[in-house]
């Protein structure tokens, strides 16, 4: 019988199966699974000659650290762990429109001006849009050297010579490499490509930018290997209705990850937000009911954001709950440990709850706030001025107690908040009033008196 020449790789995970079928049994997606041409791997090791001998050091050998380059955008720095590793291969990827090859290009001339070489190469516009678009940013610089390219053989033909600083890659599913019988965009396409950049980088010390496209899950496409070849994966989130721009940091091989980095995104391309607390808390009236003040950590920086909830009565038999910007799992557990421990009733009434700004909050520190925005929704009272309220809330109604707390306060602080209700710890050096909260009946107890229990 004739060997295969073919075989079925879901886009979505990489994983290989025998023949084609509607769904992909690894990550449970629907028409991921397409025929790819087989690559044509080495017999094996016998059939070579023998290898190289490794040199060993032991593992408290003396190492420098690696120095770093400031991109000149703040934001950016921060989110890299301090800026530009030589060598380092950088992942950002995001939704269509959301302003990837934007902040690239204001870093890219950001860091000729600093003087480093930089080359931008795009696979999806040509010279003269990508020429037009710095135009109308503002951005001028004689020091970027672009072109339009999607052939990784001849990119890596013209770094032989004089090898850039700064490599960007926009976008890596534009990229082939001419011997694989695949078309760009592939697993195995995006995998040999961006191994060969990677190889050049890491050998050339080129700080290489990747931009990847996203599927409709937010997720990078391609083969998760990507993701783990790369040093650092960043995604750039957004809304659409909202001009606010979080740049996150998953994975950093030189810093730490669930780092952010806040934009705004104007008409002359993104501005840096300092302090982003005040920004998501500029609209905000304060004599609202269902209205709270979060203080939650992204990272290392300390962020206060506004969480809204609307409760409303329903006539149906299954009540409505809609969540922006926070997980609807972790709502229905809030719902169901205020219902059975505060006795109060959220069955029959639809609930709605909100994260203003256009941020996504994912720790559990949220729980204390998101339970005080519902009930001062469901009692239409609305929460005392000038306080801030975080904590997580366990299902036999505690309240447990979070991470950097200082760090939460501090910037509660400084913002001119006066009152904090979060999980008994003994803090010092504080001016604001702090009330101890044991249990979720406690905190109803604290802000709304006897009669809400």
């Amino acid at each position: 019988m004739a060997k295969s020449t073919s075989q079925f790789i879901c886009s979505s995970c990489g994983s290989v199966h025998p023949k084609w079928s509607g769904k992909c049994d690894d990550c449970g997606q629907w028409n991921t699974i397409s025929e790819q041409p087989l690559e044509v791997t080495p017999k094996g090791l016998s059939s070579g000659g023998k290898g190289r001998k490794l040199d060993f050091v032991p593992l408290d050998a003396d190492a420098q650290d690696a120095s770093r380059q400031s991109t000149g955008i703040g934001e950016l720095d921060r989110v890299l762990g301090g800026g530009l590793v030589a060598g380092s291969a950088i992942l950002i990827g995001g939704d269509p429109g959301i302003g990837k090859s934007t902040l690239l290009l204001q870093a890219v001339v950001s860091l000729a001006a600093l003087g480093l070489t930089c080359t931008y190469i795009s696979g999806e516009e040509s010279v003269a849009q990508v020429s037009l678009r710095a135009r109308r940013l503002g951005l001028h610089s004689k020091n970027v050297l672009m072109a339009s390219a999607t052939s990784v053989r001849d990119i890596i033909a013209s770094m032989d010579k004089e090898p850039p600083q700064i490599l960007i890659i926009d976008s890596i599913q534009t990229m082939f490499i001419d011997n694989i019988e695949a078309a760009p965009g592939t697993v195995s396409q995006v995998r040999a490509a961006s191994h060969e950049l990677i190889k050049l980088a890491k050998k050339r010390g080129i700080t290489l930018f990747l931009v990847g496209h996203v599927t409709k899950d937010g997720q990078i496409a391609g083969p998760r290997v990507l993701e783990h070849m790369v040093d650092t994966v960043l995604y750039f989130e957004g809304e659409r209705g909202h001009q606010f721009r979080i740049l996150r940091s998953v994975k950093n091989r030189f810093g730490g990850t669930d780092e952010i980095g806040v934009f705004d995104m104007q008409e002359g391309g993104l501005k840096e937000i300092t302090n982003p607390s005040s920004l998501f808390l500029s609209n905000r009236e304060t004599a609202i009911s269902g209205s709270c003040v979060f203080a939650g950590m992204e990272g290392t920086r300390p962020l206060l954001v506004e969480i809204q909830a609307l409760v409303a009565p329903s006539y149906m038999s299954s009540p409505r709950r809609a969540v922006v910007g926070w997980d609807s799992n972790r709502l229905a557990m809030i719902l169901a440990v205020l219902e059975t421990r505060c006795n109060v009733r959220f069955s029959d009434k639809e609930v709605y709850l909100n994260v203003a700004g256009g941020i996504r909050i994912s720790e559990p520190a949220a729980d204390m706030a998101v339970a005080a925005a519902l009930l001062s929704a469901l009692y239409d009272v609305p929460l005392p001025e000038h306080s801030v309220i975080f904590g997580e809330i366990g299902l036999s109604g505690e309240v447990r107690a979070v991470s950097r707390m200082e760090s939460r306060l501090k910037e509660s602080e400084k913002l001119g908040f006066n009152i904090a209700y979060m999980p008994n710890h003994s803090l010092k050096h504080l001016t604001l009033s702090v009330k101890a909260v044991e249990t979720v009946n406690n905190l109803a107890r604290q802000l709304f008196g006897a009669t809400s229990i």
